[in-house]
């Protein structure tokens, strides 16, 4: 029996498991003591890693219009069918949909053909949210600026989004044991936690009563105006902008909740030193940006036990975010700026760099729908977009599924791939807090099941850019990707992986977990032009205000 240390990959977690491998795909999990994510604790999560094991149900050959073929003819077909699309209808005329359960290596490629070799950043990713963009449009850069560490220093966690916490078990123990042991008060908005200071506000009125808070700790000079003055830029007129609906007994009204238990939280959370603010996408945009608000005009953040904690949806979502899969950026946390697009594309050697941020969601499949967009590769496992899925794939004449499910090859795809599932992956993942592991393979792959990134890679090569997609193994991608982030990089963007740009094979092999960032923010230092975070407009205003 072998014993592998290896990842869960159920959430955003990051978890370490110690698998013992036996014959016939036999295995047990237990958590890694070593890791630092979970210490050796393990959820229920981590029961659909043995299930993995049966290849009932699994696609293990690839399909083309229904009828199983060979990998050498499938990939042949995708690259002259991708080929033609692109020749009458553009560059704009592909569309990739990326769901969970990938690899950073994998995002990194499909990224990476998408945007600067088929000239296209329409993807939809729905697991990404808003907070990235809200992070991108405070700092400067899409950083979370917290650690697991910073909620075992906290004085106060301030829980905004209870359903973001519930999703991920081991943090909401991680908590509770805060509380339990150091004594941390546990203020939560909303239902379903045990707290100190439990206020069960209305639903949807999260932002109302933080956007409260932001006016009392201005009115009642609780912020630290020295920072403020040195390192954050305010909107001008910020404070009376905010003022209207947000005195005491308008946002009690608007949450629920009595006078009294609103100043008692304006109280409790106003003279807090180390306040650690958990949320997470199900709250939403105005949520994201009015807790980093807080953080920056109090100066709870860059220090220990005192941040902003964004919870990312779906597993590996940071690594994703950090390679830029997603529509509206660019690669290693870059923007669509000339200087930007310049740099990507002398680096990737890029035949038709995308030029403007793609569409995604509704706007994606109105493009189908209109014949401006003809190609969907749909990569990942993504239940929740099931709808959306089946109408996209309907809407364009070439669809191509990669998947390990051997019923969607009846679902109606032009070209069904067989993926690897989550244990027959090999290659990194970055959890909630920026700390990149090692997913490790646990069985060999079945039959003709194949990575993402190889099948995206062998297209690509397929496609005569063989010398840009010249990977054969994940270690290639992981060292190609720790360039990028520091190619050019005078420090003006804190995502640098220089460290590891050079890693040889055997020490990617061996890695263990390591976080990039240091201790962002540091100092009040921030990766804008002037060196100065911003406020963002809250209270309906905030995804408006994101550019």
């Amino acid at each position: 029996m072998a014993i592998i240390r290896s990842l869960c990959g159920q959430c955003g977690m990051g978890c370490g498991v110690r698998a013992m491998t036996g014959t016939d795909r036999d295995l047990r999990i237990e958590g890694d003591k070593a890791h630092p994510a979970n210490a050796g604790q393990l959820c229920e999560g981590a029961d659909a890693l043995t299930a993995m094991t049966d290849l009932d149900g699994r696609l293990l050959h690839p399909m083309v219009d229904g009828k199983q073929v060979a990998w050498d003819k499938a990939i042949a077909q995708i690259a002259r069918r991708l080929a033609a699309v692109q020749a009458r209808h553009g560059p704009g005329s592909v569309a990739l949909h990326v769901g969970g359960g990938l690899l950073t290596e994998d995002y990194y490629v499909a990224n990476k053909l998408m945007k600067g070799f088929l000239g296209s950043a329409h993807i939809h990713a729905p697991w990404r949210g808003a907070i990235g963009a809200v992070q991108r449009a405070a700092y400067g850069e899409d950083v979370m600026p917290a650690t697991l560490e910073d909620i075992d220093r906290a004085d106060i966690i301030l829980i905004a989004d209870p359903l973001a916490l519930l999703a991920h078990p081991l943090l909401l123990e991680r908590v509770q044991e805060a509380r339990t042991t150091r004594g941390t008060r546990l203020v939560v908005l909303g239902r379903g936690i045990e707290a100190d200071m439990p206020l069960p506000v209305r639903a949807g009125s999260v932002a109302r009563l933080l956007a409260g808070l932001l006016l009392h700790s201005l009115d009642g000079g609780l912020i630290d105006a020295a920072f403020v003055a040195a390192h954050v830029t305010v909107p001008d007129g910020f404070q009376e902008q905010l003022a209207p609906g947000h005195d005491l007994w308008s946002v009690a009204r608007a949450c629920g909740i009595e006078p009294g238990q609103v100043r008692d939280f304006y109280d409790a959370i106003g003279p807090a030193d180390r306040l650690v603010t958990l949320f997470g996408e199900t709250a939403g945009a105005d949520v994201a940006a009015a807790a980093i608000d807080l953080h920056l005009l109090t100066r709870r953040i860059g220090r220990p036990g005192a941040a902003p904690f964004a919870l990312p949806s779906g597993a590996n979502g940071m690594g994703a975010r950090e390679v830029g899969c997603y529509a509206d950026g660019l690669a290693a946390h870059g923007d669509f700026s000339d200087p930007m697009r310049a740099n990507v594309a002398r680096f990737w050697g890029a035949r038709q760099l995308v030029e403007q941020p793609g569409l995604e969601d509704d706007a994606l499949l109105d493009a189908m729908r209109d014949g401006q967009v003809r190609a969907l590769w749909s990569i990942g496992a993504d239940d929740g977009a099931a709808d959306w899925l089946r109408a996209a794939r309907a809407a364009v004449p070439l669809s191509i599924r990669s998947t390990d499910r051997i019923e969607e090859a009846d679902d109606g795809w032009t070209l069904c791939l067989p993926s690897a599932n989550w244990i027959e992956k090999d290659g990194t993942v970055t959890g909630l807090d920026r700390l990149v592991s090692r997913q490790r393979r646990l069985f060999d792959l079945p039959r003709e099941a194949r990575p993402d990134w190889w099948m995206l890679t062998r297209v690509a090569q397929a496609m005569g850019w063989g010398d840009a997609f010249h990977y054969e193994q994940p270690a290639d991608i992981y060292r190609e990707h720790g360039r990028l982030t520091a190619y050019r990089n005078d420090g003006t963007r804190l995502l640098n992986l220089r460290r590891h740009a050079p890693i040889s094979n055997p020490a990617y092999a061996e890695l263990t977990p390591w976080r990039w960032g240091e201790v962002p923010f540091d100092g009040g230092h921030f990766p804008t032009s002037d060196g100065r975070a911003r406020l963002l407009p809250i209270a309906g205003q905030a995804e408006a205000a994101i550019p």
